[in-house]
């Protein structure tokens, strides 16, 4: 999904903000597309809290795409409520920028509640929520996992999965 949503949505030229330290394959992936990765920091001295003030400085008439990772992979910092909100209110005036929320630590917060971006005013249209049963389980190497995205951009990620994984295009 992580793959399926950058290559669908992100272009040369594009930026694609991403907190740092973060998943590796975010970063790589979006220079593989064309984009550029805006990192923002994520600093241990504030306990890997989001930094919204960074979130806002990063955020330009080329983004396209951001990522949140909460739980984050592999710092464990989960996002506040407050982070969260701020968030969505710095997108309220660019439906142009998606979100790519990979929750598939969501299950693994012990102390304090999971919240999505998807579930902020205005943001469920436009967040792709990547998550799964692979690390819950266990089942790490299995990558078993999902996507809840918006009908209109599930073409685009069916068309790449039908044509990487199978080699079936669809007339």
């Amino acid at each position: 999904i992580l793959y399926y949503t950058i290559m669908a949505l992100v272009d040369a030229g594009d930026e694609v903000i991403i907190p740092d330290p973060a998943f590796p394959s975010y970063a790589t992936i979006t220079a593989y597309a064309g984009g550029t990765p805006v990192l923002v920091p994520l600093r241990a001295d504030d306990g890997f809290a989001f930094d919204v003030d960074a979130f806002a400085a990063a955020l330009s008439p080329r983004t396209r795409l951001v990522v949140l990772n909460s739980p984050s992979n592999p710092t464990g910092g989960v996002m506040s409520a407050e982070a969260l909100a701020a968030v969505a209110r710095l997108l309220a005036d660019r439906p142009d920028v998606w979100v790519l929320s990979d929750e598939i630590y969501s299950r693994m917060v012990y102390d304090g509640v999971h919240r999505s971006i998807a579930a902020e005013p205005g943001m469920l249209e436009r967040t792709i929520l990547l998550d799964g049963c692979s690390k819950t389980y266990a089942m790490t190497g299995w990558r078993l996992g999902y996507a809840a995205l918006p009908p209109a951009l599930a073409p685009a990620l069916i068309d790449l999965q039908s044509n990487i994984t199978s080699c079936a295009a669809d007339a």
